[in-house]
């Protein structure tokens, strides 16, 4: 434990305010430790060398051992002392504060206008009389005179419903938010040295005085001095992995010996709100709009115009109505005591206005898209995604791309060392340890051992009959686990040299790929073991051990013997190749251990081990399916080429005979980057369209290729890149992609705090899920649009012509009510709440130019809305004749409720709900009612509905304006609403190629759909299927085909006068090279460089046989 009585040199430090300051003995106040914090570097080390004298000076003050720890007997008095390394939770947002945000949206602001206008002046009462004129208002009946309020309050409570369910979604979801944030803090453990053992506590349980094991990447939610690796540079780096925990919220990363330290002093409460407010600020920029916001907000837009203008024409209309039956036709004059009252007919004509207005905006919309996300983002913690920013959810539906990871992601992330090269021999298998010198046996054992982080362990299996547990670097963990297949133990080989015993550790990292321990030895000299990727610590090899044990000369000559005979074939059957070797250094002089390339340098390679990571079992079906949906992925791997490119063909990601690009980082670098090293996207167009594996590549190197691809013009649509990451050097790449997926497993802290979607099962798989319910969220706002305008065309119509023609609105503002909001909110629920199928990956991504309402839903809009109009005119003007009972049209004043406008209402509302059953499409199926009983929530609704329908019409009377309708009459409006089924069926069977002028009637953005786009895609798809089938014949004959087509499109070309060189960029030129670029001509990929590259000197024609 170290001497813990107080030296004189404490004594003489602790000033005058050792009562004051120095609570419960510790020789350290508070405030001392928050100033000592707030130094950087240098300033600190001169700090703790004149307060305290040095480290050890320091923890004595603390009363803690460096390298045994606290004991634990009085962590509740130093909670008391120092406090408890707790941030104080933000105030959550009140009801109310969520409530006025709600109330923000734009959408409901014009609703809530209109509804604070229809309800101020519908009090006005006109004075009858025929002085000064008659209205052309039309008559009123007796609950509408008596009530003329009702419409105003009826848009009120319908903005009231929506801000309360959206406010109650936004409290649930914080509160879920909050719930998921302690649990991953409960979850976030740290390893401290207590009583000399090394044991994982939550952060809250750290007190000031543990020695914290720090590892690279992780985010430390304690303040650390950061011990010998910062305070000291010279002497034994006993404590390189060590920490003195003191009271100060602090992120650290690792790198190399050195600690990056991000520090915030504890500030109470306000700590907290601090740091949000950054967070929210770092947020705001960090990502365009996503593509769904973009197109609602532009949808919403010209949504507002139509409805304004449909308004403005309904006003105009109505005053240009009254003024000429008054004034031209009856020839009454303007009289002065008269104007008021005219005035008060105009502001009426304006509330009809306002009408119009209110039922052409669709509020139903903002709550669509809430309950939308919100149910997909529950709905995708249970597939293992675990949901950080919620715009994440539905851009991943648009992705066109997929830049994954190899370990862990692609692979089980389970290391088995099952091949490898020493003392001269090539084993397959692993050899018995008999076949081994006992030299070369313990600098092997040894090397291993020790040259690992100590927390890298294999545990017994939890299960009888299961597979040892893999604690801490697989990779180590792998090699380990040879040191027990060679019947040895690494754990007495570490218990004799522990971890501070160490001298040196040259940590890994992605720019030198290999780690290096440095031990001192028996005699005073040095040995420094070393692993790493084995092409980089073979070139650093001078010498190699034989079949003896003795090392030998390593010529040039034997290394490239050795790669091609050794480590290519290894890699070739998809196996990670590590190099282990040695040097030995003299006691005297001691080596300038800062020199990195001096000792880095003449080792003794010991031996060559190939370590297999298998493919997970789900991941090849996983790549098909996304390679279906139209998205490529693409392998970034720091592994060797030939190693990424076997587990490629075994991940389906690449197929032998296919024009696909697989390159390491430099051949990367240098195809891209001009002569002054920068990067230039022409150059990068060339190479990213057909790269499919990007092996030995450094972080930079990813984030380079997804800026790459982002930054790209070279398709019509702006690709949609998603990434996985679990290291911190990801986290460029994570905040860059449009989807940052994050490790939930083996990710680290920093990568997981950029990233949008966390993996909980570090699984491909997942991803695809992801995928599914992106897409999903996007159909189901799609679904609810088709629904919602077709309602609000046929509502729109309806008052309009009600309001010019008959002077008097078919639907009463209460029954626009029931149609507006509760059929809007219902619906919003039943359709965004459908679960995703198969099918939804069996299309391309719509991607950001693409309409978001498509012609087939214009189609179906239009479709529907002509057969609802025309069933409800003919029911307005004929249907008084058709039912035998008497009309409702112009009714006098005072009337009680017409049977003739309650058929109307209540066919209108079966008609909508049977076109609900219909919405469920949007792609022209014909089976709409497929899957309908897997959606409760929707057959619930669609009863629900029908029911309530039932008890407004039998049971609402004057406020519903209904009187109640016998058997008959409900079978003629449910006969009326089946029909929408029936229709729909015709409506699918009208071709899209038959009705162009739709393409523009769903177009959104500038860019105008190519014709026939989708089914180019599905003609492709299908003979890039059959061609694989095709035997050597017939894809010859192709080949012949695909030459003349080339030449035609070379003519083509020139005659139409377009940019030949853009013509060109199309397709990216590549060269064959160490068999990275392989090329195949198909029919369906016929592309002008295949003619004439402009980057080879030869022209390149396609292969023949």
């Amino acid at each position: 434990m170290g001497d813990l009585t107080n030296s004189d040199y404490y004594a003489k430090n602790q000033g005058n305010d050792v009562s004051s300051n120095h609570e419960g003995g510790f020789g350290v106040s508070v405030m001392e430790l928050r100033d000592l914090m707030e130094l950087r570097g240098s300033e600190a080390v001169v700090k703790i060398q004149e307060d305290y004298g040095d480290m050890d000076g320091l923890c004595q003050r603390l009363k803690t051992s460096p390298t045994e720890g606290l004991t634990g007997d009085d962590l509740d008095k130093r909670k008391e002392v120092f406090g408890e390394n707790l941030i104080p939770p933000k105030k959550p947002k009140t009801f109310l504060q969520l409530v006025w945000e709600a109330l923000q949206d734009v959408t409901l602001i014009i609703l809530e206008v209109a509804a604070l206008i229809s309800l101020g002046l519908s009090f006005y009462q006109p004075p009858g009389g025929d002085t000064c004129g008659t209205a052309a208002a039309g008559a009123e009946d007796e609950g509408e005179a008596e009530a003329g309020w009702i419409e105003g309050a009826a848009i009120l409570l319908s903005v009231v419903c929506v801000v309360l369910v959206t406010a109650f979604n936004d409290w649930s979801k914080e509160k879920q938010f909050r719930g998921l944030q302690s649990r991953i803090e409960q979850e976030q453990k740290f390893q401290v040295v207590r009583g000399a053992q090394v044991i994982q506590l939550p952060v809250a349980d750290i007190v000031v005085g543990d020695i914290a094991q720090i590892k690279y990447g992780l985010i430390y939610n304690i303040g650390l001095i950061y011990h010998i690796g910062l305070i000291y540079q010279k002497g034994p780096q006993s404590y390189i992995n060590h920490c003195l925990c003191v009271p100060l919220v602090v992120s650290v990363k690792k790198q190399d010996g050195a600690a990056a330290m991000e520090m915030q002093p504890l500030k109470s409460a306000e700590g907290g709100e601090t740091e949000e407010k950054e967070k929210k600020k770092a947020n705001v920029s960090k990502k365009e709009k996503s593509v769904l916001q973009g197109k609602l907000t532009k949808l919403a837009v010209q949504i507002g115009k139509a409805g304004l203008v449909m308004s403005a024409i309904t006003v105009i209309i109505l005053v240009l109505y009254f003024a000429v039956d008054n004034f031209v036709l009856q020839k009454r004059p303007w009289l002065t005591e008269c104007t008021p009252i005219y005035v008060q007919y105009f502001v009426k004509f304006f509330i009809i206005g306002v009408t119009v207005l209110v039922v052409a905006v669709p509020e139903g919309l903002p709550l669509a898209v809430t309950i939308s996300l919100a149910y997909s983002v529950k709905k995708m913690m249970k597939d293992n995604n675990l949901v950080r920013h919620l715009d994440a959810c539905e851009t991943m539906g648009n992705a066109t791309a997929i830049c994954s990871d190899k370990t862990g992601t692609l692979t089980t992330n389970r290391m088995t060392a099952v091949a490898c090269y020493v003392g001269d021999v090539h084993y397959k298998e692993i050899p018995d340890p008999g076949a081994l010198t006992a030299k070369s046996l313990d600098i092997l054992v040894n090397a291993i051992s020790l040259n690992s982080a100590y927390t890298t362990k294999i545990l017994p299996a939890t299960k009888e009959g299961g597979l040892p547990m893999q604690v801490g670097n697989k990779t180590e963990c792998g090699l380990l686990g040879l040191v027990l297949d060679l019947k040895r133990d690494y754990q007495p080989i570490r218990n004799q040299i522990p971890e501070e015993k160490l001298y040196k550790v040259y940590t890994f990292n992605s720019a030198r790929k290999s780690m290096s321990t440095v031990i001192k030895l028996s005699d005073g000299s040095f040995r420094m073991y070393s692993k790493g990727a084995s092409e980089i610590v073979l070139k650093k090899c001078t010498k190699i051990l034989n079949q003896e044990g003795e090392p030998r000369v390593f010529r040039p000559r034997d290394k490239d013997e050795m790669m091609k005979k050794v480590i290519e074939p290894m890699a070739c059957d998809g196996l990670r190749t590590i190099c282990v070797a040695y040097r030995d250094f003299p006691a005297n002089p001691e080596p300038l251990w800062d020199d990195e390339n001096d000792i880095l340098n003449e080792l003794t390679a010991v031996c060559v081990v190939g370590i297999e990571d298998p493919v997970r079992p789900e991941v090849p079906d996983a790549i098909i399916r996304c390679q279906r949906a139209g998205i490529t992925v693409r392998m970034v791997t720091g592994d060797n080429i030939n190693t990424a490119r076997a587990i490629a063909i075994k991940c389906g990601i690449i197929h032998p005979g296919e024009d696909f690009l697989c390159i390491d980082g430099k051949e990367f670098n240098r195809r891209i980057r001009n002569e002054k090293g920068e990067v230039e996207q022409e150059r990068m167009d060339k190479v990213w369209p057909k790269l499919r594996v990007l092996a030995r590549s450094s972080p930079t190197d990813k984030h380079t290729l997804v800026k790459g691809i982002i930054d790209s013009c070279l398709t019509d649509q702006r690709q949609v890149v998603a990434v996985t990451g679990d290291g911190t050097n990801d986290g460029p790449a994570l905040k860059k992609a449009d989807v940052g997926f994050a490790m939930g497993i083996a990710g680290t802290d920093v990568a997981k705090e950029a990233s949008d979607i966390i993996l909980t099962d570090d699984n491909f798989s997942s991803i695809v899920k992801a995928v599914m319910w992106g897409r999903n969220v996007y159909d189901s706002i799609s679904k609810f649009l088709q629904f919602q305008l077709t309602v609000n065309v046929v509502a729109v119509i309806v008052a309009f012509t009600g309001a010019c023609i008959t002077q008097d609105s078919p639907l009463k503002a209460v029954q626009m009510l029931w149609v507006n909001l509760i059929m809007d909110t219902f619906a919003s629920l039943a359709l965004a709440t459908e679960p995703p199928t198969e099918a939804l990956l069996m299309r391309k991504p719509y991607g950001r130019n693409k309409p978001l309402i498509s012609s087939t839903m214009t189609k179906n809009i239009l479709g529907h809305g002509i057969y609802q109009l025309v069933i409800i005119f003919s029911l307005l003007f004929v249907g008084e004749q058709i039912f035998d009972i008497d009309s409702g049209r112009h009714a006098p004043l005072h009337s009680p409720p017409s049977e003739h406008y309650t058929i109307i209402f209540n066919t209108f509302v079966l008609m909508q709900l049977f076109n609900e059953i219909n919405a469920r499409k949007i792609h022209g199926e014909r089976n709409v009612f497929d899957g309908i009983f897997r959606n409760p929530i929707f057959c619930s609704i669609v009863f629900g509905t029908f029911a309530i329908q039932i008890v407004i019409v039998q049971f609402g009377g004057k406020p519903f304006s209904c009187t109640p309708l016998d058997l008959e009459k409900w079978g003629w409006c449910t006969f009326l609403g089946l029909g929408e089924l029936v229709w729909g069926q015709v409506i699918a069977t009208i071709p899209n190629t038959k009705l162009r002028f739709l393409r523009g009637a769903g177009q959104l953005t500038k860019k105008n759909e190519m014709p026939g786009d989708e089914d180019m895609n599905e003609d492709n798809e299908e003979i890039d299927h059959a061609e694989r089938e095709l035997r050597r014949g017939q894809v010859l004959w192709f080949r012949g085909l695909n030459r003349i087509q080339t030449q035609i499109d070379v003519v083509n070309t020139f005659k139409s006068g377009s940019s030949y060189q853009g013509q060109l960029r199309r397709q990216s030129s590549t060269t064959s090279q160490n068999q990275d670029v392989t090329h195949v001509s198909s029919p369906s990929h016929v592309s002008l460089s295949n003619a004439i590259s402009p980057t080879s000197p030869t022209m390149r024609l396609p292969p023949t046989a």
